[in-house]
């Protein structure tokens, strides 16, 4: 996918206005950049004030159009509703939404505390929720729209250790799935992606075990994928009408592995889990 995809986009929104969550960092300011350089008007919605300054004077910088912040928590109905309404009344709609704002939890199951469960739920899947039920009422409003909501490659591969993470990015496919069922006949596109591990501030705030977090700190550094090559193939993708966005290639393969032979995919992953067991302890013998 390369950017000249994008036209799709201004062509089908020629008001070119968004609203991005978690836009003030890893693949929601990516995204909102090409947003940016092709002069779209975009919404910045974030928990840290700081980072939302800085992020939005890089956008005005590439050519954005115009930048508002707002300083959310996705898991507040009413503080995510108030920002997208103030967008929207200001620029008299809302064309694209993308919902990339999540948090991290890894562990065992049993070993991974309720309240790690509740705060990830109420952030990966009611903050979601929340922006959704936020933004589809403008583009209810206007007639057309599109939604693009951040799952994870997690949602079906379903490794072990990541059973909190794994279940609230699983429900946010789920939901948009729900989504793109009941407004198909809106002129409302919701697309949801799910990208593999890349390189992120997604780990910045996680509550695993030190054994989980170092693990998936190697994971993601090991990873050759940045946030705005992932940005720009999400756009590309959804601009070209795909409901479900799988990357890289590697994950699409695993994609539709498990849809096909679901029972193979989990004897593939129980093998695949016990050789880097068995390497793991080698390693530690040596």
């Amino acid at each position: 996918m390369n950017e000249s995809n994008l036209a799709r986009l201004d062509a089908r929104f020629p008001h070119r206005r968004a609203v991005i969550t978690g836009g003030a960092s890893g693949l929601g300011f990516a995204t909102a950049a090409w947003l940016a350089r092709r002069g779209w008007k975009i919404g910045l919605l974030d928990r840290d004030a700081e980072r939302l300054g800085t992020s939005a004077r890089m956008l005005s910088a590439d050519g954005a159009a115009e930048v508002s912040t707002d300083v959310v928590d996705t898991s507040d109905p009413v503080s995510v509703t108030a920002a997208v309404d103030r967008f929207a009344s200001q620029h008299e709609g809302l064309d694209f939404a993308m919902n990339a704002a999540g948090v991290a939890v890894a562990g065992r199951f049993l070993e991974t505390p309720v309240e790690d469960w509740e705060w990830i739920l109420r952030v990966n899947l009611l903050g979601v929720a929340n922006s959704c039920r936020a933004e589809l009422p403008h583009m209810l409003s206007s007639g057309s729209g599109l939604i693009v909501n951040v799952a994870s490659a997690a949602s079906f591969v379903s490794g072990a250790d990541m059973s909190a993470y794994n279940a609230s990015k699983a429900a946010v496919v789920a939901l948009s799935e729900t989504l793109q069922q009941e407004h198909s006949r809106d002129s409302i596109q919701v697309a949801v992606a799910m990208p593999g591990f890349f390189r992120t501030r997604l780990l910045e705030h996680a509550r695993a075990p030190a054994e989980a977090l170092t693990t998936a700190r190697k994971i993601m550094q090991a990873s050759n994928l940045e946030a705005e090559p992932v940005a720009l193939e999400i756009l590309a993708r959804a601009a070209a009408g795909a409901g479900h966005i799988v990357l890289p290639t590697g994950y699409r393969y695993l994609w539709r592995f498990k849809r096909l032979a679901p029972g193979a995919f989990q004897r593939f992953m129980i093998r695949f889990r016990e050789k880097k067991e068995a390497e793991a302890r080698t390693s530690r013998k040596a």
